[in-house]
């Protein structure tokens, strides 16, 4: 929107501006141990000026390069963009692995984490300086010294059904499937390893960056072919080798990394065994949702253990994980319940027995039991 208002050069300083102060104020923020709840409330809204920045730098930088891009170019110039959030990435690794090895873990888990986001303030003040010295962009130019430029774009993109079927398909048939292909490899990838394969954050960094070297070239390639080839038959071979991958490369993933759980998966298979009706739609990127129901547990447990399994539907029933011929209760039975009771309630008396305790302490202890 300030793009087609104020032109894509000033749209970019704004843009820089708030994701590198943004950044910077990360990296001195008060614990919560100082400020309290205020510390996450504000990190929060940190991350979400971040997002909004990289939303506006990445939209602008793709309209101000292709405004650029001469006649037949336009897929290989933009491709370059696209090279900058690969490398950007691996340049944060290894600023991440530089700082771990520095530092030390202990040390970097204290404070060191802090040292990459104060250090960017440098990188703000060159990326300014550059900006500052660029050029607006021709067709910008052009469409202002013509009086045409929007002064309304959000309500022009979205209030006209003309424009805003363009949008939605573009968001539904583009976007859509490339968001997945693009945060599956480069960001799941590396919380795959470490949260669910158990992988050391070094070796994993390590894995990640060179991966991501390897892949960076085949944007230009591919980004050069769609000039001659057309853009939509590139969209659709990248959605569809992921489609065909994904999964085999995931397992061969797991095989590498962790190959007694892979092992474990192939010789007894996982089944979860639960009423359709307490099962809900697991959705917890941030791993701060509870799940209360059965069915829920069951199944965020052998997620974040990267298990697979395959489900079964028992109406009317509480959820029971089968691995091969065993089954387990995920919830306690009434059996279970009791039995434990009674085992408490027995070691409590022999505890009574064995020596004299006060009685308020061994009142609580029953009431408990």
């Amino acid at each position: 929107r300030l793009g087609d208002m104020i032109g894509r050069k000033y749209t970019f300083l704004v843009t820089i501006l708030i994701m590198g102060v943004s950044t910077f104020i990360v990296g001195i923020l008060p614990t919560y141990a100082s400020i309290g709840v205020a510390a996450p409330v504000i990190l929060i809204c940190l991350r979400l000026l971040q997002g909004l920045a990289l939303g506006g730098e990445y939209g602008g930088a793709a309209t101000y390069v292709a405004e650029h891009a001469p006649h037949g170019k336009r897929g290989a110039y933009t491709a370059w963009i696209q090279t900058t959030a690969t490398l950007g990435l691996f340049l944060s690794l290894m600023v991440i692995l530089g700082t771990r090895t520095i530092t030390g873990e202990a040390a970097f888990a204290d404070w060191g984490w802090r040292v990459p986001f104060i250090v960017s303030i440098v990188l703000l003040g060159v990326s300014v300086y550059i900006r500052l010295s660029m050029n607006e962009s021709p067709a910008f130019q052009k469409m202002k010294a013509e009086g045409k430029t929007s002064k309304a774009p959000l309500s022009e993109s979205f209030g006209q059904w003309k424009n805003l079927k363009i949008v939605i398909l573009a968001l539904v048939g583009l976007t859509a499937g490339q968001a997945v292909v693009w945060y599956s490899g480069q960001f799941y990838a590396l919380f795959f390893l470490t949260q669910s394969l158990k992988v050391d954050g070094a070796t994993a960094n390590l894995f990640v960056a060179a991966s991501l070297i390897i892949g960076t070239p085949f944007f230009i390639i591919f980004g050069s072919l769609s000039d001659k080839v057309g853009r939509k038959p590139i969209i659709m071979l990248g959605c569809l080798l992921a489609v065909l991958t994904y999964f085999p490369v995931f397992e061969a993933l797991t095989k590498a990394a962790n190959p007694d759980l892979h092992a474990a998966q192939q010789k007894s298979k996982v089944v979860v065994q639960a009423d359709p009706a307490e099962c809900s739609f697991q959705f917890n990127p941030t791993g701060t949702v509870k799940f209360t129901s059965s069915c829920d547990i069951a199944k965020q447990k052998l997620a974040a253990n990267s298990v697979s399994y395959s489900n079964e539907a028992t109406p009317g029933k509480s959820a029971v994980i089968k691995v091969g011929d065993n089954a387990i209760n995920v919830v306690p039975t009434a059996d279970e319940i009791n039995a434990a009771k009674e085992a408490a309630a027995a070691k409590l008396e022999e505890l009574k027995a064995a020596s004299p305790v006060d009685e308020a302490a061994v009142k609580a202890a029953e009431e408990r039991v």
